[in-house]
């Protein structure tokens, strides 16, 4: 692989700095030594233009994949525009036949660039990648290339021919992100696990709550909430259409740039209830008036001035799933915004209402979890019981 001086990796350090808040620190010094100066000042340039969080995020990591795989396969940098050969070979690199490969060796990618992804832990998952991956580092590449002012063969015949025949000899069955989904029962187990009144459990409790009821959201979004974010509406009836039901305390979220929406469209959710009471608690007994509302807490109990980053909003989801006794490998953070809409079609919500709280802008995707509900508990299935 090329040389590069420690100056030049230091210096391009020292810049995605600057971007902290959207490349993870512990990420910073691979992308320094996988990044060109260029690459670095792309991303800087994004970042000024506005990009959200959550794209840059996923642009830095697939540049610095791409440019390691290049430097692997060709010996050679990533060149700018890469030519459809290019192109090509990253296709057969990585979705190739998992039977031809078994008589052929040499099919896919090659064992020595999957040793030296793997030496970089760039590369864990064995067999070809998921087609999803593909198409996203796809996509990112063609981005890059737009920013840089440059034309790509992206939109080739030959390319999207490619593709679609080695998806379908990848046979390659898609994954949801969280294999289950945090339904209202194993919401009511993980709640149960952090029941104490120390601060970390307050603020899980809260942070469970809080992502679950208003809407499912993002880990991403969880992690950027703020206090300044949260609106007090008036309360509303238990039952709307009883006034003489109980009042519930209300408040609004909003949500500003998120992957679906930009700030101009100023999205908002409401939460309703005992996660209000959560969320309150919470921020009362920590002392937070301003800034984040869900930050880190160390092992002494002290809550630190920074907000939790979505990884660590997995991680906690995971560990409380643990304490529960439920299998931490069977869930994700992504498990709370397909609960939600899991549960929402289990007790008959319509779809349309239930996306006004989700902010799913695919009926397609949001209705995938309804499909799935419906087939358990619909009639089809149960012709011979």
């Amino acid at each position: 692989m090329t040389v590069v001086s420690s100056t030049s990796i230091a210096g391009r350090a020292e810049v995605l700095d600057a971007l902290d808040a959207i490349l993870p620190f512990d990420r910073r010094d691979q992308l320094a030594t996988l990044l060109t100066d260029e690459d670095v000042a792309t991303l800087k340039h994004l970042a000024s233009e506005g990009m959200g969080d959550n794209t840059l995020r996923a642009l830095a990591s697939d540049l610095g994949y791409l440019e390691a795989w290049c430097q692997l396969a060709t010996a050679t940098p990533l060149p700018w525009p890469a030519p459809e050969s290019l192109l090509l070979k990253f296709v057969a690199h990585h979705l190739w036949d998992p039977a031809k490969r078994a008589e052929d060796p040499s099919h896919g990618m090659s064992v020595e660039v999957e040793a030296g992804l793997r030496s970089g832990r760039l590369l864990r998952a064995d067999g070809p990648h998921a087609p999803e991956t593909v198409r996203r580092r796809l996509t990112s590449w063609s981005i890059l290339t737009r920013w840089r002012g440059l034309t790509g063969a992206f939109a080739g015949p030959s390319l999207k021919s490619a593709l679609r025949l080695a998806v379908r000899a990848s046979a390659r069955p898609r994954q949801r992100k969280s294999r289950k989904a945090v339904t209202g029962d194993v919401l009511a187990k993980l709640l149960q696990a952090c029941a104490g009144e120390r601060f970390v459990d307050l603020r899980d409790r809260a942070l469970l709550l809080t992502a679950f009821a208003s809407g499912g959201r993002r880990r991403s979004e969880v992690a950027a909430l703020r206090v300044e974010d949260l609106v007090d509406e008036e309360p509303v009836r238990a039952d709307p259409a009883d006034p003489a039901s109980a009042p519930l305390p209300c408040l609004s979220i909003r949500l500003g740039r998120t992957k679906t929406t930009i700030s101009d469209d100023d999205e908002q959710v409401l939460l309703i209830g005992p996660p209000v009471v959560a969320l309150r608690g919470w921020l009362e007994q920590a002392g937070i008036l301003e800034g984040p509302v869900f930050r880190r807490i160390d092992q002494w109990g002290n809550i630190d001035r920074r907000a939790l980053t979505p990884q660590s909003v997995n991680l906690i989801l995971k560990a409380r799933c643990k304490q529960a006794g439920l299998e931490p490998k069977q869930f994700s953070a992504h498990g709370l915004r397909s609960g939600y809409l899991t549960e929402a079609a289990n007790r008959g919500i319509p779809l349309p209402e239930a996306m006004q709280q989700s902010l799913h802008k695919s009926v397609t995707q949001a209705a995938s979890y309804y499909n799935n509900a419906e087939q358990k508990n619909g009639r089809a299935a149960r012709l011979i019981i």
